[in-house]
């Protein structure tokens, strides 16, 4: 599936320009996203250690993002800029706010969520291309197929333990809270924040 086509909505225009505006912010609040994404694959695998075909893909996906962490630490330490501790943006827990707590929905709807961001991660990379410095755009175009693998993984993860039960109504559920949270306003710029009022 086209992740064009899956999203409800692109990025805002303005979230573009701040980005442009803000390349240590974006570069370091990417890292954190990967590092993340990691730990999230790591604490699924954790606590469904009897789903042997879900962990490995886990697996394969929690080695990807590390990499993918270390190589945006890299090219932040070539541009002599300081991997930091900034705040996170409220994206993925305001997307999390709508799992379910009983099983085996949370997990499915857990699974959704990580496909989601995942998602859009993969249209704002796309977005970015065109508009970055040369090595910051062959780095975002090389991780534009990574993060649209990691999409279709997990959502085909959700499908596959759902069984003949439909998850489209889950997916749409999550993909408007996405829309409302990507068009919507914050006060900060970070990598999956809506609009920034204030530039931080």
């Amino acid at each position: 599936m086209n992740v064009n086509k899956f999203l409800y909505c692109p990025t805002p225009d303005a979230w573009l320009e701040a980005a442009l505006e803000n390349i240590p912010v974006l570069l370091i609040d990417h890292a954190n996203c990967e590092k993340k994404a990691a730990s999230t694959a790591l604490n699924l695998m954790f606590r469904y250690v009897d789903k042997t075909k879900v962990l490995l893909q886990l697996s394969k996906l929690a080695r990807e993002e590390l990499r993918h962490f270390e190589q945006v630490v890299t090219l932040l330490k070539a541009r002599g800029m300081d991997y930091e501790h900034i705040s996170s943006s409220r994206y993925v827990g305001e997307l999390r706010k709508g799992v379910r707590t009983f099983e085996p929905a949370r997990l499915i709807d857990t699974l959704i969520v990580s496909a989601v961001v995942e998602a859009r991660s993969c249209e704002r990379f796309t977005r970015l291309v065109p508009l970055l410095d040369a090595e910051l755009s062959r780095f975002y175009a090389d991780l534009v197929r990574s993060e649209e693998r990691h999409f279709r993984v997990y959502l085909d993860l959700a499908e596959m333990l759902s069984g003949e039960v439909p998850i489209e109504e889950r997916v749409g559920f999550f993909l408007e809270r996405d829309k409302s949270l990507v068009e919507g306003r914050d006060s900060v710029f970070r990598f999956h924040s809506g609009v920034p009022v204030v530039l931080n």
